[in-house]
């Protein structure tokens, strides 16, 4: 009986996990990490901005005419407003990244609640775009997200393959998403480093500059995940 006990304890504890980090996962709340593959289109995506290299990054994707997602942080949409409206001028998608990057596993309801909906307000405000997409900080989900998601018409958002980019070098970044590339795919990186001022970005930038002509020279469109989704995304600042 104490095994038996034993083995029902760690199948719960997995079952758990999966739940609340499972890319698939739709307990917690519901969540898509890739789109259809019957076209060559993926969908690159940015977490932890705007910071002050996310200009630099703009740049970059327009030269590979890149439409992408970025999740911003709702401190520092508002911290660094004109940044967070250029994103969104330049013709990319928006979605929200909690407004403190918190942790949402072991909170209460209404912490996940305000999270959500401060950073719905920030990025709003700073961009004129409301957010149709969230992604939860570290991928993980809990208890009362799903109210909180519906609450604020918002889908969301994890991921194909993660590029690791907070602790790798360029070139393992850019090897790691080339190997994950392929039709429908969702891949992410980060223009901030949660929510340090001025973070170091350099080698993100350096990867996505390695890896835009590489999926162009193969054939993809870059797009936003609404898009690659084939979702109607909320309002842009063009339209607002």
């Amino acid at each position: 009986m104490i095994l038996e006990a034993g083995y029902a304890g760690v199948a719960a504890a997995g079952f758990m996990a999966y739940a609340v980090r499972g890319r698939g996962a739709r307990l917690l709340a519901p969540s898509v990490w890739r789109g259809p593959r019957n076209e060559k289109r993926l969908a690159l995506t940015f977490d932890d901005g705007p910071s002050e290299s996310t200009s630099e990054l703009l740049d970059l994707l327009e030269t590979a005419g890149a439409r992408c997602t970025f999740f911003q942080i709702g401190r520092h949409a508002e911290r660094l407003s004109e940044i967070s409206a250029e994103v969104a001028r330049r013709g990319h998608e928006i979605g929200n990244h909690t407004y403190s990057h918190s942790p949402l596993y072991l909170r209460h309801r209404q912490f996940i609640e305000d999270e959500v909906a401060l950073c719905q307000d920030a990025v709003e405000k700073a961009s004129g775009f409301r957010p149709a997409l969230f992604r939860a900080p570290y991928g993980c989900r809990w208890f009362g997200l799903r109210q909180a998601q519906q609450r604020h018409g918002l889908m969301g958002v994890m991921w194909t393959a993660i590029g690791q980019d907070w602790d790798q070098d360029s070139r393992r970044v850019y090897r790691r998403l080339k190997r994950a590339a392929g039709p429908g795919a969702i891949l992410c990186l980060h223009d901030g480093r949660e929510l340090k001022p001025k973070p170091d970005i350099r080698n993100t930038i350096e990867a996505v500059r390695r890896l835009l002509p590489e999926l162009r020279g193969q054939g993809y469109h870059l797009v936003t995940v609404s898009e690659l989704l084939c979702r109607k995304p909320h309002s842009t600042a063009s339209s607002a």
